[in-house]
C-alpha cells in the first residue's frame, strides 16, 4: 500500500517562493515525479490597499518565506526538494519533517487542485504497474481525491475487484 501524500511546509530564501514552486514543479516535469509530489502552493490572499485615494486589490503572500508541498515523503522526495535552489530545509524539529494535520490545512484555506485524470467509470483501461501489470480493466468507480480507481480485472475466468493508484493505468485507445 503505497503511502499517502501529506502537506508539507518548506522554508525558503525570503522573496523566492514562487521561483522555488516553478523550480520544483519543473523537477516533477523533468523527471516524472507527480507520484511522489504532487503539489505546490504558495498561499496567497487578495488584500485592499489604499494608495492616493485609490482602492488597489493585491495577491499578498500569507506565510512569506515558506512554501506548501503536497509529497509522499520518502527519501527520494525529500532529496529532490531539499535540493531546490531557494529551499532553507523542511519545517519539523531537528531534520525531520512533519505533516501537516488536515486541520491545519483546512485553516490555512489550501485549495487542492482538482486532479486532471481523463477517465470515465465502465472505461477500459490497461494497468502499467504493480502485481497486475499488462491486465485489461474495467473502471466501476474514480476516487479523485485519494487519486485511486477501482476496476474489475478479468482473472482465471472471473471478474476480480481491484483499487489501483492512477499512475498505475493508462488509458486503451
Amino acid at each position: 500500500m503505497s503511502e499517502r501524500a501529506r502537506w508539507y511546509v518548506v522554508h525558503t530564501y525570503s522573496g523566492y517562493e514562487n521561483k522555488v514552486k516553478a523550480n520544483l514543479e519543473k523537477t516533477i516535469e523533468n523527471r516524472n515525479l507527480h507520484d511522489l509530489i504532487h503539489d505546490v502552493q504558495v498561499p496567497m490572499e487578495e488584500v485592499v490597499e489604499e494608495k492616493d485615494g485609490k482602492k488597489k486589490i493585491t495577491q499578498k503572500k500569507i506565510f512569506p518565506g515558506y512554501v506548501l508541498v503536497k509529497m509522499v515523503m520518502n527519501d527520494d522526495s525529500w532529496y529532490v526538494v531539499r535540493n531546490t535552489r531557494g529551499v532553507t530545509g523542511f519545517v519539523g524539529p531537528g531534520s525531520k519533517p512533519v505533516p501537516l494535520t488536515d486541520d491545519e490545512v483546512d485553516s490555512m484555506g489550501i485549495v487542492e487542485k482538482p486532479v486532471d485524470i481523463d477517465l470515465e467509470v465502465g472505461e477500459t483501461v490497461k494497468i502499467i504497474s504493480g502485481p497486475l501489470e499488462n491486465f485489461v480493466a474495467i473502471i466501476k468507480e474514480i476516487n479523485l481525491e485519494k487519486r485511486k480507481a477501482k476496476a474489475l480485472v478479468d482473472m482465471f475466468g472471473r471478474e476480480t475487484p481491484i483499487e489501483v493508484d492512477f499512475n498505475q493505468i493508462e488509458k486503451l485507445d
